[in-house]
Order: C-alpha cells, then sequence, then structure tokens
C-alpha cells in the first residue's frame, strides 16, 4: 500500500540518525506490517536497514540476534547455514525453534526475506511465532533511548498486550541476546490452527536447560506470552496446576478461536510438550 502521507525517508547510518524518531515518525525494516495499511499519523519513515548489523553475532556467553535479522536468516540458521561457528542446530539445539516458529506464521517465502525479527517482537501481536521462539529462549530485548542509554527488557515482559510494548518514545529494539544455557536446552514445540492454514490458534513450546530447570511457553492463544517456569520437566498435575493459575483475562479471542477452545487446546499441547521434555530427561 502506498503511504501518501510520508514526506520524508531518512537512511539511518549511524545512532545519530535515530533522533529523528518521533509522534510522526516510524522506524522502516521490513516494512511488510507497515505498509499493509494506512499509516495516516506518519510523515517519515527512518530506515534502519542500512545500519549494517550482522544478523548474528556469537558471543562468549550466547548469541545476539539483530532486529534487522529477516525471517529467512532466523529460519536458516538453524538449518545448517554457518555463522562464523559450528553449525548452530548441531551446536545449539535450541535454535530448533527459529525454523519451527517461522513455519508457524501464516506468511509466504517471499514475506521470509524482507519480514524482521524486531518487526515480529515489536508488532507483540498475539500470533508472533517468533516473539514467542524468543521469549520460551529467555530472550533479552537490547533498547537503544534516544538519549544514548540502552537497557535490557527481558523479552518475557516486553509485551504488554495486542500491539502494546514496553518501548517509549523515540526507542529503537537493537537486537534480542539469546543465553547460551537456552541455546543448549532441548526443546518442544506444538502448534494448532481452526484451519491447515490458518493463523495459530496456540503455540506451545517447552525447554529443558542443561540444569534440568524448565519452561513451558504459551502464545498465540493469549494476549502475551506467558511463560510457566518449573524446577523440573513437570508433571502432568504441576502442568495443570500453573495453567489453571493463569489469569483468565489473558486468553485470546478473535475469529481465529475463542478464549474457552485455546486454554482447552492449550492444555493438550502443553501436557505434550511437558511429556517431550520428560523422556529428554530420562
Amino acid at each position: 500500500m502506498d503511504l501518501d502521507t510520508i514526506r520524508e525517508v531518512v537512511i539511518a547510518r549511524e545512532r545519530a540518525d535515530l533522533t529523528l524518531l518521533g509522534e510522526s515518525a516510524a522506524v522502516l525494516a521490513g516494512g511488510t506490517f507497515l505498509f499493509s495499511e494506512p499509516q495516516d499519523q506518519l510523515v517519515r519513515l527512518v530506515d534502519i536497514t542500512t545500519m549494517g548489523w550482522p544478523a548474528f553475532e556469537a558471543v562468549d556467553d550466547g548469541l545476539e540476534i539483530a532486529a534487522t535479522c529477516t525471517l529467512a536468516e532466523f529460519a536458516g540458521a538453524a538449518q545448517g547455514h554457518e555463522l562464523g561457528e559450528p553449525v548452530l542446530r548441531d551446536q545449539w539445539p535450541g535454535t530448533a525453534l527459529f525454523a519451527q516458529s517461522c513455519r508457524a506464521l501464516l506468511a509466504s517465502h517471499k514475506i521470509w526475506r524482507t519480514a524482521t525479527v524486531g518487526g515480529n517482537v515489536c508488532l507483540a501481536l498475539p500470533a508472533g511465532a517468533v516473539l514467542g521462539a524468543l521469549v520460551a529462549l529467555d530472550g533479552l530485548a537490547l533498547v537503544w533511548a534516544a538519549d544514548g542509554v540502552d537497557r535490557g527488557i527481558p523479552l518475557r515482559d516486553f509485551v504488554l498486550g495486542p500491539g502494546y510494548t514496553a518501548l517509549r518514545p523515540g526507542e529503537v529494539l537493537r537486537s534480542i541476546y539469546l543465553p547460551r544455557s537456552s541455546l543448549l536446552a532441548h526443546t518442544s514445540f506444538r502448534k494448532i490452527a481452526l484451519a491447515p492454514l490458518g493463523r495459530s490458534g496456540a503455540v506451545v513450546m517447552g525447554r529443558r536447560d542443561p540444569d534440568g530447570r524448565s519452561a513451558v511457553t504459551i502464545t498465540a492463544a493469549t494476549t502475551k506470552p506467558v511463560v510457566l517456569d518449573f524446577a523440573a520437566p513437570p508433571s502432568d498435575p504441576e502442568l495443570r496446576d500453573a495453567l489453571g493459575a493463569i489469569d483468565p483475562t489473558l486468553w485470546f479471542d478473535d475469529p481465529h478461536g475463542s478464549p474457552e477452545w485455546r486454554r482447552h487446546v492449550t492444555g493438550l499441547l502443553a501436557r505434550e510438550v511437558a511429556g517431550e521434555l520428560r523422556e529428554r530427561a530420562s
């Protein structure tokens, strides 16, 4: 869609260019959502794809994923692409969630090559499966503020509700950091939708760290990602109690599934995920 209110597109080359963001300006990365509907409040776009951020950067204690990393790059990282390190899937089994989460999205490979990880996170949609995967892997968002100060936000706290995040005016998501313990974790993934090619109605992801600590993350079925933490892969009664403690107002309601249906199928998927985590622990 043409955005006929836009009067300027700023090609960002350095951090100082991001100070041009404001109420009438928006970040442009992949633009797959930005150009999908009218944005009458905007007069300026700030293109951050020219900042030169590498899609991935391996660090001593984990992995940093740039906000401008495309979904194709994100999915491909767990399918044998090399990033200056041994193949990630062999070295870090937790990256199996990368491609699985991308396949949970209702998007073509054309979109995959354009849409970005940062866009999926900042849109804060319940069906944002890439967001869910990064939450499931205990991601930390690195945010650049307009005053030059950085801050980190645990990704499980980043989304406040559908379309709402903890970002303040003028702030930009720079990257997502994943800790080594999560990358070394064994994972499990389940998804369900009302139609074979429909938007996800519920996505459940499990993670078991090397020390046994486990987490079950729910997305698509809830208005924001919900993480259930356990000291070890949970038993069915432990999981049932944790699911029962979820705030009832968090279950999402839209044409892709009622709250009652979503709560029910999430319980079924979560039991399968927990069972898989227990099997891998034995």
